[in-house]
């Protein structure tokens, strides 16, 4: 029998931890689940657990340990609590392949120890990217460690990459749906609410990716994110609205042919090919049909409207510890507009003030990520209680 891929899956509770969990129920053969996490989700952690049977789970909300070790009192899982363990579970001899499908910053120590472990990374979770992938990438090739890219759009890139080792890019596109205010003017996302926000025409994401998704910001995060797995330089990457979602990005090389992979769009298709290392394994997915589709669009995006797209393109170009302060004072903005505490268009303003305030370091270490990440997230709470 062919050696089952052993896998810790970092937010197994969460939109991608579930459909992952999907996809290993089609393949029992191919995967091993032997580490889950969580950071609330007790109740649904512990049926995963006492599904798939793994060595250990990790519920990083310590004040649930208890609760969860009564519910999985039957099993022999060894139960743990808290943020730290997350670092020791991913270095597991026991695992092969460490899917990062935690939500913002919380990703990024779990990666980088996973990294150092020398385990393959299927990365969901962008931000750990945005926030330092200089140094995430120069880890991952001092180790041998393979990142391959959970998200569809890199998925894409990456697929249509393909057997063009010794061939150009010229250039990428990244293509994004436009979200639930694609059609609106500026002056007409004053009064959107946080239930207009999470309406997202094409992907069922987590709130925090999908209020993302209807600033653009999730683009933009992709935008940095495809700078460091592709070694691309900003001038390379560019996005184009497509709202149909079937063609997930392009690649554009030097004699001016493209390529494109094209899809449903459905995030299984892209987890498996991360967490399989690139085998096409053969699946039941629904398939495309050209029929149902006899238009498929393409727009620029507006800037001045999505003007979170226009600032990380800013914080990429400019590099050093700005991305970093942009994730952080998005992740503050965005759970402040969750919480009906600011506008949907005042997202981008408290950005915009944050990466304008914080100190600029230009070639940050891991403790300079770390405190830029801490002052920009109390700067950001300030401007908010202003």
């Amino acid at each position: 029998m062919e050696k089952q891929i052993r896998l810790a899956i970092l937010g197994s509770t969460g939109s991608i931890g579930t459909q992952t969990l999907d996809v290993v129920r089609d393949y029992p053969d191919k995967f091993r689940v032997n580490v889950l996490t969580a950071n609330n989700n007790v109740d649904l952690l512990a049926r995963q657990a006492t599904e798939f049977n793994p060595e250990m789970v990790v519920v990083c909300n310590a004040d649930k340990k208890n609760e969860l070790i009564e519910l999985l009192k039957e099993t022999d899982i060894r139960v743990m609590g808290g943020t730290e363990p997350l670092n020791d579970v991913v270095a597991l001899d026991s695992v092969d392949m460490v899917l990062s499908a935690l939500v913002g910053y919380s990703g990024l120590i779990p990666t980088l120890k996973a990294i150092e472990a020398g385990k393959n990374i299927a990365l969901a979770n962008k931000e750990t990217l945005v926030v330092a992938g200089e140094l995430i990438i120069e880890m991952a090739e001092n180790n041998n460690v393979r990142i391959l890219p959970v998200d569809s759009e890199h998925s894409a890139i990456y697929q249509c990459l393909a057997g063009e080792d010794y061939n150009t890019i010229e250039k990428i596109y990244l293509t994004a749906s436009g979200g639930p205010f694609r059609r609106l003017k500026t002056g007409q996302l004053e009064n959107v609410t946080v239930k207009d926000a999470l309406n997202h025409p094409n992907w069922s994401m987590g709130n925090k990716i999908t209020i993302d998704s209807a600033t653009m910001m999730n683009k933009g995060f992709e935008v940095i994110e495809a700078k460091w797995l592709f070694h691309l330089q900003p001038e390379q990457i560019d996005v184009v609205i497509h709202p149909q979602s079937i063609i997930h990005s392009l690649v554009q090389f030097i004699d001016g042919s493209m390529k494109a992979q094209m899809g449903l769009p459905d995030m299984k298709l892209p987890i498996l090919y991360a967490i399989s290392s690139s085998q096409r394994l053969k699946t039941s997915f629904e398939r495309f049909n050209f029929t149902d589709y006899p238009e498929l669009t393409f727009e620029k995006p507006d800037k001045e409207k999505f003007k979170n797209l226009y600032l990380a393109y800013f914080a990429m170009e400019k590099g050093g510890n700005m991305p970093c302060t942009l994730n952080a004072a998005n992740e503050v903005a965005v759970n402040a507009f969750l919480n009906e505490k600011v506008t949907f268009l005042q997202i981008a303003e408290l950005v915009e003030q944050s990466i304008h305030q914080i100190p600029y370091i230009a070639k940050p270490k891991l403790e300079d990520y770390i405190q830029t990440d801490n002052e920009t997230r109390v700067l950001t709470e300030n401007l908010i209680k202003k």
